[in-house]
């Protein structure tokens, strides 16, 4: 790992663990930033025109969720593939194609004339989206010393705050004027991202000392393999709380209130979405600041049960304006626990298997959360989309319960 670079004066603030890092640190925290970004900015374009495409294309509800639920399936098989990918040929090359496949899947999504054909681009491109959080969080904790590798991780995980707000400025000023097939296209523009990538960020020598020493399966061995269930559990009931909940906010407010919504315009919704997110960036920043002071596991999951308490809140909040308040404070504890998993996760695991377990523990949860969509649309479908958003609190209260058994890995050296 490249030594920091130091200046004649000390920096001191929040900020002076990132302004005291080396070039390259700051170099991969930036290119895991973009990539988790990248994942989050096609969520919220796929959420954002789901009514129009359902309009379109003939969809009901209960089928966008399911398309919603089959990329999700296809993300936690790409997400363990390039888990492996990463262990055997870098965390940066592994980053790369991701991206690329998200890419030119996102554009074609675009192109699309049935409801069979969009669900065939959103699969592929799934397979590029689960590949850039283990890769990224691998590269991004290898390359970071230990007392400041929970602020690193939380910043990158603050990047999907950035990745939804910029998802909804996109659809706000595309989709009035060239409508949901230009809001896709624009998503092929970050292919140049890889390019940059591939010639500015280098593979962690900690990986490069023990590149495939080890044999996949190891992480199902012994401590490996307990950890590795406890972490797979716990995320997958988060992952679909938090689906069941983010996918359809913007329905949740978007639709009219006869059909259990509240009613806002498109402008209001996109506005609203993207003051949630300030909350949710805090939040994903904060946890950092907390976990490398207070440790990962008691702030994990005290973040699980205020997102079980606001989440019900806000699902009954009759008014703009309460859903105007309690949107921030959803972003922050609903979201936040995530800086907390990326930490978590990478701490458990040796070098040898970080990125194949790390893969798997979140992409398996990805698969039970694959449900989430798909349960709460049907739910709307029968009793209101504000009685559907009531089951994810269920499931982040749950979620907290589960985590009682991580273990706490703050001051813990990677091995």
């Amino acid at each position: 790992m490249a030594a920091p670079s130091h200046s004649s004066t000390t920096s001191s603030g929040p900020l002076a663990w990132l302004s005291q890092s080396s070039t390259m640190q700051r170099r991969v925290l930036l290119a895991a930033s973009l990539g988790w970004m990248l994942d989050s900015m096609d969520v919220m374009l796929y959420a954002l025109v789901v009514p129009s495409l359902r309009t379109d294309l003939h969809l009901t509800a209960a089928a966008a969720g399911l398309i919603m639920s089959a990329t999700l399936i296809c993300a936690a098989i790409g997400g363990i593939l390039f888990g492996v990918f990463a262990d055997r040929f870098g965390r940066a090359r592994a980053l790369i194609a991701s991206v690329l496949v998200y890419c030119i899947c996102t554009g074609l999504c675009g192109l699309v004339q049935t409801a069979m054909q969009l669900a065939i681009c959103r699969m592929l491109l799934g397979f590029g989206m689960g590949g850039e959080w283990a890769s990224g969080a691998a590269l991004v904790a290898e390359t970071w010393p230990d007392q400041h590798r929970g602020k690193a991780l939380a910043l990158m995980q603050s990047s999907w705050a950035i990745g939804y707000a910029l998802g909804a400025t996109i659809v706000a000023v595309i989709m009035p004027h060239f409508g949901w097939r230009a809001v896709f296209f624009a998503g092929l523009l970050p292919a140049l991202f890889a390019v940059w990538i591939r010639r500015k960020v280098s593979e962690p020598q900690r990986w490069t000392k023990v590149a495939r020493s080890a044999h996949p399966s190891q992480i199902f061995h012994g401590r490996n393999g307990r950890y590795l269930a406890i972490a797979t559990i716990v995320n997958a009931a988060t992952l679909f709380a938090w689906w069941g909940l983010f996918f359809w906010v913007p329905s949740y407010l978007s639709l009219p209130t006869s059909q259990g919504g509240r009613g806002l315009s498109i402008v209001q919704t996109s506005t609203w979405t993207i003051l949630m997110q300030v909350g949710t960036f805090l939040g994903y920043v904060s946890y950092g600041f907390l976990a490398d002071r207070l440790g990962r596991k008691w702030v994990y999951v005290g973040f699980l049960f205020m997102a079980a308490i606001v989440g019900q809140l806000y699902a009954r909040a009759n008014s703009a304006t309460e859903l105007l308040w309690l949107g921030p404070l959803v972003g922050f504890w609903g979201t936040g626990y995530f800086s907390g998993f990326a930490v978590i996760a990478a701490e458990l695991f040796p070098t040898a298997i970080r990125g194949t377990a790390m893969g798997f523990a979140y992409n398996t949860g990805r698969i039970a959360s694959a449900a989430a969509p798909l349960l709460v649309g049907k739910a709307s479908d029968q009793h209101g989309m504000a009685a559907a958003l009531s089951i994810t609190s269920i499931s982040f209260f749950g979620a907290a319960l589960l985590a009682l058994a991580i273990p706490e890995t703050r001051g813990r050296p990677l091995e």
